[in-house]
């Protein structure tokens, strides 16, 4: 898949953008805060919904357009798929920064959810910050993994969604009953609930992981000229190992909610859920060597672009279609051996947006076959192929 036509509307630097892409590589070369990024997240948006660089939508919308009455920032992309072309739409409408953001969804010109629209496009982005994946907080490998499966599995999405709403009401129980205003045996039917979603979520996640590990080992050798394995491992917030080789979500179930009883007076005594995949991690070792402890930044650099490599590569075998590539200025960080390894590995992609803030880091062949583009200032200026 790739996408042909972008369009930007009030959205971040960009007052009003139209730009026609094409298949396989482009290059978006500008300056430090030009809005090459923005174009990048435009395209995520899409994908997920979810801004890969903010939680709060007011901060997406352009607020100097000024003008009267509420002001409504628009992303729209037309995407060529095996199947046909698609037309995708989020819009954002707000009063003033302060306030609440209303959000709208289309696909094909008809109003949906966001379950109908995550799995429409599927992208996979490589950011200088993915090395917090690897040493950050457990909540953000949580959401590389939810992000991951969500593009190729609606009934996951629907199953983190239900999950994330049950926990609440869960959590909210567990404070009432410390505060007895409410009964212990209430708990029974949320623990059942919980389970229920939530066996399915640890079921693929683990799935996920297992499958990136074999892909990320082959790709951290490669990077590290055979010198390196790395073994990825997932870490179930509801023990490790206790299940064996037998995951599945019948399986998974009883024993979910046998650890939820397990630890129903702890969970009483502090308010909250203490068991489940909202509890989940992973962890990357080299050689043998926890990555997320004791790895120096150049090896959780590497562990991290592995990692995003073998990302593409699952969606690829299982969707059965090419992954879009967003890479934001990751070269500069990348020595000769690893960029010019990961330039090669993505080459074979059906689309791949690059940006950087000059092209030094490039081979001349490469760029001989990319189309290329300068960003200045909210605006693009298309410069043909190789330049």
């Amino acid at each position: 898949m790739f996408v042909r036509h972008l369009s930007l509307t009030n959205f971040r630097s960009y007052s009003r953008l139209e730009l026609d892409l094409s298949e396989h590589l482009a290059v978006l070369e500008g300056g430090n805060a030009q809005g090459k990024t923005n174009l990048l997240e435009a395209i995520y948006l899409l994908a997920t919904t979810r801004s890969p660089l903010v939680t709060n939508e007011s901060e997406l919308i352009n607020w100097h357009a000024g003008g009267e009455g509420p002001l409504v920032a628009r992303l729209f992309a037309e995407v060529q798929r095996a199947g046909g072309r698609i037309q995708v739409e989020i819009a954002w409408q707000a009063q003033r920064a302060t306030m609440p953001v209303r959000k709208r969804i289309r696909v094909n010109g008809v109003v949906r959810r966001v379950v109908d629209l995550v799995g429409q496009i599927n992208v996979v982005m490589f950011s200088a910050h993915d090395i917090d994946l690897i040493g950050g907080a457990p909540a953000l490998r949580r959401r590389y993994l939810d992000i991951a499966s969500s593009q190729v599995d609606s009934r996951y999405l629907y199953s983190l969604q239900r999950y994330n709403r049950v926990l609440a009401q869960r959590n909210h129980l567990l404070r009432l009953i410390r505060d007895r205003r409410a009964q212990p045996a209430e708990l029974d039917f949320w623990d059942r609930e919980l389970a229920e979603t939530g066996s399915y979520l640890t079921v693929q996640r683990r799935h996920l992981v297992a499958t990136l590990s074999d892909l990320a080992h082959v790709l951290h050798r490669q990077l590290t000229a055979g010198g390196e394995g790395l073994q990825i491992i997932y870490l179930p917030g509801l023990g490790g190992g206790v299940l064996g080789s037998d995951w599945q979500p019948e399986r998974v179930k009883p024993e979910l909610e046998a650890r939820l009883r397990q630890a129903r007076q702890r969970e009483l005594a502090l308010g909250m859920t203490l068991v489940g995949p909202h509890r989940d991690d992973i962890q990357f070792l080299v050689e043998g060597v926890d990555m997320n402890v004791y790895g120096s930044r150049g090896q959780q650099r590497t562990v991290a672009l592995s990692l995003r490599l073998a990302e593409a590569e699952f969606m690829l075998g299982r969707g059965g279609e090419h992954p879009i590539l967003l890479l934001d200025d990751v070269l500069s960080e990348l020595d000769s051996l690893r960029r010019r390894h990961l330039l090669e590995s993505v080459s074979r992609y059906q689309q791949v947006l690059i940006t950087a803030t000059d092209l030094d880091g490039f081979e001349p062949d490469f760029l001989a076959k990319a189309a290329q583009f300068r960003v200045d200032g909210g605006t693009v200026r298309p410069l043909g192929i190789g330049g």
